[in-house]
């Protein structure tokens, strides 16, 4: 079952406090930057960057993604390892709010999100 309007609209306030906090100066937004998307029942937090030999095209690196369990009425955070794999976050994998996934995503305890 998709997100219903509320929760996206819930989603979206969450998401764009989090950027407003984490993104970085204006001024080298050109050079690095984050932003995030919504597919189906997961939000993905990703880095914007130029690709090196074509400094026109950027390229997005996803970093964080967190999917809505409707059974479980919980939110489950994953983490892009080196393999390019999704793995689970440890110390928090299952929340209950959108707001704690960007609470935990920004604390970052373990420099898995953003090293």
């Amino acid at each position: 079952m998709a997100l219903s309007e509320f929760e996206i609209k819930k989603i979206e306030k969450a998401a764009n406090a989090f950027l407003n906090k984490r993104r970085p100066p204006v001024h080298i937004r050109n050079e690095l930057d984050i932003g995030w998307r919504l597919e189906k029942q997961s939000v993905y937090i990703y880095e914007t960057r130029p690709i090196w030999n074509s400094p026109n095209e950027y390229h997005d690196l996803d970093m964080a993604k967190a999917t809505f369990i409707r059974t479980q009425g919980k939110w489950k955070i994953f983490w892009m390892r080196q393999d390019l794999k999704w793995h689970g976050y440890e110390p928090n994998m299952y929340v209950k709010t959108i707001e704690q996934v960007f609470a935990i995503i920004d604390h970052d305890e373990y420099a898995c999100f953003f090293g």
